[in-house]
């Protein structure tokens, strides 16, 4: 008998099968869509730290905007995106509008022999925001949107603020164009500061996170059902209890379950501890170490204050412990927050987000 094919999808940016915990979101910016010109959630940002499925979720929009009829084009934050959001309207859209350049004269020569040239391109249009004008106004024609999806935004790149100042003006000349945009807690704040695009701080925001154990033990359920196999009660929560909410931990033990026995119609407790064990060193490899690598001395110093407790940490004894004032503290825990590291869960309390991570770091500092 072929064995099923694994339904998990571990690897960034791929849509998995069930998208736990994003249902309002998701329905949402579709309805946005739906509505088209001036819904304010046509120009949406998106914040979360590594593995909460921002790159899916765009991902996810982008599918989901074609087959509402919307043109889309997708991108990362990086030089040269600019020409490539023009690159892929062009060929996005060669089925609605003629993208071909027509030829202009280029030469006219008379003598004996009457000779014409013709040059297969026109100028290029002088900026950007003309271009893509141009391109808009086609799709205009038959009533097509635009959606322009960024990854991993930062503020440090000249054509990103470039793009969101031309945005601006495409909204306000009510165009069908929308702009959704995904990037880590600190690189979206520092765009959000940035008073060239000053306008971004009114744009739709959410800040995703982990999702509830219902929320993964639902979606859970249905991708093993998806795939044509089905878990045990305490296979679900033995998943559930290791993944805590963290979406890319999901697909990781989702997947390794999966193949810890492939020929067995059911999953087994035991398959979930077997396939666990490869989801951590995933887990580690993939995102924690990345991490770990970005904190400052100071973040590092913050973290350990944290570690003596095991359940959520007091911002005053964490200052204490630091040999600091509060305001110091404060500095550190925004800092941390900021990179979806650290949250807050009441009055003067913190705790680290991030599942598993604490485990991490006193496996790397004590």
């Amino acid at each position: 008998m072929m064995m099923a094919s694994n339904p998990f999808t571990p690897t960034f940016g791929v849509v998995p099968a069930f998208m736990a915990g994003r249902e309002d979101i998701t329905s949402e910016l579709l309805a946005a869509l739906e509505e088209g010109v001036g819904n304010p959630n046509l120009t949406t940002i998106i914040s979360g730290a590594r593995g909460t499925g921002k790159t899916a979720l765009l991902t996810y929009l982008s599918d989901a905007a074609q087959a509402q009829g919307w043109v889309s084009v997708n991108v990362s934050a990086l030089p040269g995106m600019l020409e490539e959001i023009v690159q892929q309207t062009h060929a996005a859209s060669a089925h609605l509008i003629d993208t071909s350049t027509p030829a202009k004269l280029a030469s006219l020569k008379l003598g004996d022999i009457a000779e014409v040239q013709f040059s297969d391109s026109l100028e290029a249009a002088p900026t950007w925001r003309i271009r893509m004008g141009e391109l808009l106004d086609a799709l205009a024609e038959t009533d097509t949107g635009l959606l322009i999806t960024v990854d991993e935004v930062r503020d440090d790149l000249d054509e990103m603020i470039q793009l969101a100042s031309a945005f601006q003006h495409f909204v306000r000349e009510r165009r069908k164009v929308a702009l959704f945009m995904a990037g880590l807690p600190a690189h979206v704040s520092a765009l959000l500061q940035d008073k060239s695009v000053s306008f971004l701080r009114r744009a739709n925001f959410y800040n995703i996170g982990i999702v509830s154990d219902f929320e993964v033990e639902e979606a859970l359920g249905k991708t093993f059902d998806e795939g044509g196999r089905e878990a045990t009660p305490e296979a679900l929560k033995e998943a559930v209890q290791l993944i805590g909410g963290f979406p890319y931990m999901m697909q990781l033990v989702g997947y390794r379950a999966w193949n810890a026995s492939p020929d067995s119609p059911l999953i087994s407790e035991d398959d979930v501890l077997e396939g666990s064990r490869f989801a951590r060193n995933d887990l580690q490899r993939k995102v924690f170490d990345t991490t770990f690598r970005e904190l400052s001395k100071g973040d590092v110093r913050f973290l350990v204050a944290m570690l003596e407790d095991d359940g959520p940490s007091e911002l005053a004894d964490v200052a204490r412990r630091l040999g600091k004032r509060s305001n110091y503290a404060s500095q550190y825990k925004r800092r941390l927050q900021e990179q979806g590291i650290v949250g807050e869960v009441g009055q003067g309390r913190i705790r680290i987000e991030l599942p598993m991570f604490k485990d991490y770091l006193r496996d790397q500092l004590l």
